[in-house]
């Protein structure tokens, strides 16, 4: 596995502040599925105990579904953003 590159909050897209905040106040969120365990089946993200992480989605401005982004977070704060549906991710910083 390589580096999971690292992008500013700032440099993506405002929806993406909308979910993160979300997850700040435990919702409500849009989606059933939001706050699901995330498998990390492609296992990209580091390496976890089933559990570990959760999804939520980053709404799709024009998506009649869910969209392909989505924010991952894990139990010591760490929160990932993919915008392909899981085929690639960056780790956000603040």
């Amino acid at each position: 596995m390589g580096a999971i590159p690292e992008v500013e909050v700032s440099a993506l897209p405002p929806e993406v502040k909308t979910t993160i905040y979300l997850i700040s106040i435990g919702g409500p969120y849009p989606h059933s599925k939001d706050g699901i365990v995330f498998k990390n089946l492609e296992k990209l993200l580091p390496l976890q105990p089933r559990g570990y992480y959760k999804e939520y989605t980053v709404a799709t401005p024009g998506a009649t579904d869910r969209g392909s982004r989505r924010l991952i977070t894990g139990q010591n704060g760490e929160i990932y953003y993919t915008a392909d549906h899981y085929n690639t991710f960056q780790s956000i910083i603040y």
